[in-house]
């Protein structure tokens, strides 16, 4: 079920009233349940794939923590990856692979048809595989023991708030609030729901009307003006921002108001100065599952240039690919892997600018420089992640290239009203967001007056059912 539909409506407060009115020795079990039932309303079938990657891994990690033979533990982590990437792969890139190998055996004149199969992709099974996997792995390495009990790690695969988009939870922080008890708290349940509301504005009011734009414009682009396109690209970078950062506020304020802690898995990213400060602030649970199982292993930065580079491409490689079976998503990664390695090859170079022409003199300036150039990149990328191919990437590129149009800048796709809407949520946000940089925003309303308090969360609501749209699209991340 979606976070923005009624059947939600009714859930949640039911799980949440049960939770808390039954006895503690059923509340994981009342959790577990949930979450099934939460994850079997999109597509039940799929289940059982969810089940296969719980099994395996509880078992696996459990053999490999009992055995004291090295030959063994690697066979049992073998297995344990074999059977989570092997679903991944699967139902994720089986078709990709055998369509791309179909025109190399074509352009190499080698009569072979491959089949397609047209599996469809079950929804979450790029998170809760990742969390199977980092789980088997750090009980391989040493960083954790594993649970014993098998409904306790069951209920950290399938913990229904992050269950489909994330955050990627680890083990050893997750695990561990599952045996505490959780007593109902006034202002723990009260700060969830505060969290909530912004997701859901961020969701409902801004990402949605700003898909209704970017899907026309996207989805025709020849027909567009260099501006039109332009401002196309940047709705969708808050779109998606809006949209994902949504979802994870409303899952965050989910777990807490049942007592549970998710990790923080954005951090205001348009403000970044570097393209490493935005990887440091954009899906940061993605970005360290890939540091510490893909990108420290592989040798991080303790090794010769070239290796270093190479590792950093490689690794944004699979984050590309991770996110979808297209090369657009490919060279998504790649590109943003071009930018970490040029941005750590010119570091001398650039601070040589710096002194030149007297950057340090203007650090306000100098600042929303930075922030200028890290937004056009990050902008110049997200063109290959939104575009369906490379054919329409090409569109878009000579599009904005062109200069053609340039005075044309409201889009199609929805009335002027909107349009002003749109831009109207992105100010907002943008103000939301320099503040938070600087202060704790909920503790800091949640300190002034009752009277005022209120009639900023009524208005919060008003604003949410007045200026939302509510057609329940799907969150970005769910096709992920």
């Amino acid at each position: 079920m979606l976070f923005n539909s009624f059947h939600f409506l009714i859930f949640f407060p039911t799980v949440v009233f049960l939770f808390f009115v039954l006895p503690k020795k059923w509340r994981l079990w009342i959790l577990l349940i949930a979450s099934y039932y939460f994850y079997m309303s999109f597509k039940p079938d799929y289940v059982i794939f969810l089940v296969c990657a719980t099994v395996v891994s509880f078992f696996a990690a459990r053999k490999i923590y009992e055995t004291k033979k090295p030959t063994i533990k690697k066979a049992y982590l073998s297995l344990c990856i074999v059977v989570n990437v092997g679903i991944l792969f699967t139902f994720k890139y089986v078709d990709f692979f055998t369509e791309n190998f179909e025109k190399l055996f074509s352009v190499l004149h080698i009569d072979y048809a491959f089949s397609v199969f047209s599996l469809l992709l079950p929804i979450g099974i790029s998170f809760y595989t990742f969390q199977a996997l980092s789980y088997c792995i750090d009980v391989y390495t040493g960083k954790m023991v594993p649970e014993k009990r098998f409904h306790i790690y069951a209920l950290y695969v399938s913990f229904f708030p992050q269950l489909v988009a994330g955050p990627i939870e680890r083990a050893e922080k997750l695990i561990p609030q599952f045996k505490v008890t959780h007593s109902f708290s006034y202002e723990r349940a009260t700060s969830g729901l505060k969290l909530m509301t912004w997701g859901f504005f961020k969701k409902l009011v801004i990402a949605d009307r700003l898909g209704l734009f970017v899907d026309s414009a996207y989805g025709n682009p020849s027909n567009l003006g260099s501006t039109q396109l332009i401002i196309a690209t940047i709705f969708f970078a808050f779109q998606i921002y809006c949209d994902f950062s949504g979802y994870t506020d409303i899952a965050r304020g989910v777990a807490r108001v049942l007592g549970f802690q998710l990790v923080l898995n954005f951090k205001q990213p348009y403000f970044a100065k570097s393209i490493s400060d935005f990887w440091r602030r954009w899906h940061i649970s993605l970005y360290e599952w890939f540091k510490d199982y893909v990108y420290i292993p592989l040798g991080g930065n303790r090794v010769v240039k070239w290796r270093w580079y190479y590792n950093i491409i490689f690794t944004f490689l699979l984050s590309g690919l991770w996110h979808g079976a297209a090369w657009t998503f490919v060279i998504w990664g790649v590109v943003h892997g071009v930018y970490l390695v040029v941005s750590n090859s010119t570091v001398d170079i650039r601070k040589k600018c710096v002194s030149l022409f007297n950057m340090s003199k203007f650090p306000r300036l100098y600042a929303l420089f930075q922030i200028g150039v890290v937004f056009f990149l990050v902008c110049f990328a997200w063109i290959f992640f939104r575009a369906d191919s490379l054919g329409t990437v090409l569109t878009i590129l000579k599009g904005i290239g062109s200069l053609e149009n340039v005075r044309t800048v409201v889009l199609p796709g929805a009335s002027k009203a909107n349009f002003i809407i749109a831009l109207a949520g992105i100010c907002f946000l943008i103000v939301v967001e320099y503040v938070q940089q600087k202060k704790d925003l909920q503790r800091y309303i949640a300190q002034m007056p009752i009277i005022l308090r209120w009639a900023m969360y009524s208005g919060a609501i008003f604003i949410i059912l007045g200026f939302g749209i509510f057609t329940q699209y799907e969150f970005i991340y769910f096709q992920f």
